[in-house]
């Protein structure tokens, strides 16, 4: 849509501007992404062929959206992208504290301003970002907080009460002329409801006794976790029905996607000029984001409140925080994570799954150990071959015995990688060849490994959290 600068109303008619409603606006601007091929929502992973088909079906028939979904599914961040859908800049009436549409304004300040000035009335243009409100549902909002409230000042100031220049508007009029996004919806007290779903139905709202029409121009979107409708509150039927999409999240249903959100999403952590840079091996990846799809199976483990994404961001992060560490202590030349850094992944996990019975018997701890070990063996078994570790185990039957650890220096794995039978082949189907750390992090899987398919004993608390391998 071609954007001209003008001043005043009448600069605005002279260049011939179209003003659209915001959801004809979202709609134009979507279909010039499809015809161009562009992401609709870049940065979102795994969504499409199932949320994004969805929403871009919702965008363009009009409708305003409820996305259900459980936390760590990026429903805030999908509604907050769609700011992107709306125009650089539009024009409203300058000093309009609801966006007034510079041709048919709303709001009576406005009215009177252009019966006075006509078309020398100013207008400003504000960018997309102002033209997107949030609100998180909590049980304490009021009518006053969403729609406006009588405003004292301008009472005292000599305005009598049934006068509509004495409100002071609420969040929703605010954003007018652009998107409004309420998350935790069922939170929202049903008597509050009814009055949001007035506003944007009936466009008008009673406020201490008299009605003000607002006939808003909005594209409403909210969010639930579908747990809420029977745990916290419900959703009054007449706003469902006034949500025309019910859009369905989900968590990555591969692998490669949560690998891929994990990447994107954790913190940048790559050494600095006094410090050695990060490596992660693919398999400590995959090995992290396995531990996440087994919590969300695990019968321990609640699946009403649902594990999040960010148990795998942190976990990546903790993993290569532990390595960092262990690559400063060691004076090593590259921090590679290993098996004997799993430990760490405790503090980053329990604080986000909730189990199924709390006591003594269950703590989150034993949970998390024993989820880890099943995503070891997992990713061990779609790797490796027991055959082709045949030789490393026989060497061990004729009495090897192996102690590693954070406070083992990665020189001592290479050595081992040379003198062990058979282990240079398996370590170079891992990709772990090339800096010591990274074979280090190899040995350490290989040998885990072993151990989890009963090949190896491995004696438990050893120095640094690693382990004694022996037959």
């Amino acid at each position: 849509m071609a954007q001209t600068k003008a001043k005043t109303i009448g600069e605005l008619r002279a260049s011939g501007y179209h003003v659209v409603s915001v959801k004809e606006e979202m709609r134009q601007n979507l279909i010039r992404k499809i015809q161009k091929r562009e992401e609709m929502l870049p940065g979102i992973i795994g969504y499409e062929e199932s949320v994004i088909p969805q929403l871009e079906n919702a965008i363009l028939s009009g409708q305003d959206i409820i996305f259900l979904g459980e936390r760590g599914q990026a429903k805030s961040r999908i509604i907050r992208s769609l700011v992107n859908l709306l125009d650089e800049t539009v024009p409203v009436i300058a000093g309009c504290e609801i966006n007034d549409n510079p041709y048919r304004p709303i709001c009576r300040r406005c009215r009177d301003l252009i019966d006075v000035e006509g078309d020398e009335t100013e207008i400003h243009w504000i960018d997309r970002e102002r033209r997107y409100g949030e609100k998180l549902a909590t049980p304490d909002i009021t009518i006053a907080d969403l729609i406006g409230e009588v405003d004292p000042i301008k009472v005292a100031e000599g305005r009598h009460l049934s006068d509509e220049l004495v409100i002071h508007y609420g969040l929703i009029p605010r954003a007018n002329r652009g998107i409004f996004a309420i998350n935790e919806l069922p939170d929202l007290a049903e008597r509050i409801q009814v009055g949001l779903f007035n506003i944007l139905e009936e466009r008008d709202v009673q406020i201490r006794g008299f009605t003000i029409r607002l006939p808003l121009d909005l594209f409403v979107v909210a969010s639930s976790n579908p747990e809420d409708y029977t745990s916290r509150g419900r959703i009054i039927t007449p706003l469902k029905d006034r949500l025309g999409s019910q859009i369905r999240t989900h968590y990555p249903r591969t692998l490669e996607d949560e690998i891929a959100i994990m990447e994107q999403e954790r913190t940048p952590f790559e050494g600095g000029l006094d410090g050695p840079p990060l490596a992660i091996p693919d398999f400590m990846r995959e090995l992290v984001a396995e531990l996440t799809h087994l919590a969300r199976r695990s019968p321990e483990i609640s699946q009403r409140s649902g594990v999040s994404v960010r148990v795998s961001i942190a976990n990546l992060e903790t993993l290569a925080a532990n390595a960092y560490k262990r690559a400063l202590r060691l004076g090593e030349e590259e921090a590679v994570p290993r098996i004997s850094d799993l430990g760490a992944l405790v503090a980053s996990t329990t604080g986000k799954i909730e189990l199924e019975t709390l006591g003594d018997e269950t703590p989150e701890e034993r949970v998390v150990d024993r989820l880890v070990t099943k995503a070891t063996h997992i990713v061990f078994s779609r790797h490796i071959e027991l055959d082709d570790v045949d030789e490393v185990a026989r060497a061990f039957d004729e009495g090897l015995v192996v102690e590693t650890g954070e406070s083992v220096p990665s020189r001592e794995y290479v050595r081992w990688a040379r003198e062990i039978p058979g282990m240079r082949e398996p370590l170079a189907a891992l990709g772990a060849v090339g800096s010591p750390p990274m074979v280090a992090s190899g040995v350490e899987f290989l040998l885990e490994g072993l151990h989890l398919n009963r090949r190896l004993n491995k004696e438990r608390g050893a120095p640094g959290g690693g382990g004694l391998y022996r037959r």
